[in-house]
């Protein structure tokens, strides 16, 4: 008779999967995290000072944030996962932030047609023992050389609100995309196939 522990058995002993924390309030990185079939177990935005540092780099800027908002939500989230993400939209060593209004967003636009741009976004993954893994995915676009009426017609949507670098690729803007090299997901704001790998590299998501 074989002493070796039945199947049963070992899934009665298997530990217990940490919960699962998104350190942020974007919807759409719950929307993308839904198409790996992952629910959070609970939502907890880091709440941190976004500024970038004088003379930072968007690829710096991206890592430096999503590291600072698992490290915030760790502190407060014990025997958790902490998931988090920072997304920049960068134009050489210029930082495209999130437009304080329509003015700016329309400066945004103007800067961006006819150009390409890069989108960085960091990934953050802190365990329950603390032990940090990150991932920085960078993905390349160009805009097609923009009309008046078409940035008029963004602007007033409103679309450009709260969003890094003043536009949604999942959204209407993804009309002016003439060129994507890299992760479209990243450009929602979440790479899917670096945030699985994490997930799959602390055993959290199988297969």
């Amino acid at each position: 008779m074989s002493d070796a522990p039945s199947d049963a058995f070992a899934a009665e002993t298997a530990p217990a999967r940490p919960p699962l924390v998104l350190a942020s309030a974007s919807p759409r990185r719950l929307d993308l995290l839904a198409r790996l079939g992952i629910r959070p177990d609970r939502v907890d935005p880091a709440e941190i000072d976004e500024t970038p540092r004088k003379a930072e780099l968007p690829r710096a800027l991206a890592a430096r944030l999503s590291r600072a908002k698992a490290a915030a939500v760790a502190a407060r989230s014990p025997g958790a996962l902490v998931l988090a993400a920072d997304t920049v939209v960068g134009v050489g060593r210029r930082i495209l932030g999130k437009p304080e209004d329509a003015a700016e967003a329309r400066r945004f636009l103007e800067f961006l047609s006819g150009r390409r741009h890069r989108v960085t976004t960091g990934v953050a993954l802190i365990a329950p023992d603390g032990t940090l893994r990150a991932r920085l995915v960078e993905t390349t676009l160009a805009f097609q050389r923009l009309t008046t009426a078409q940035m008029d017609d963004y602007v007033a949507s409103g679309e450009w609100e709260g969003k890094a670098g003043g536009y949604a690729i999942h959204q209407r803007a993804e009309v002016f995309v003439r060129f994507l090299s890299g992760s479209h997901s990243n450009v929602v704001g979440l790479p899917l196939f670096e945030t699985a790998q994490l997930l799959r590299g602390v055993g959290w998501l199988t297969p």
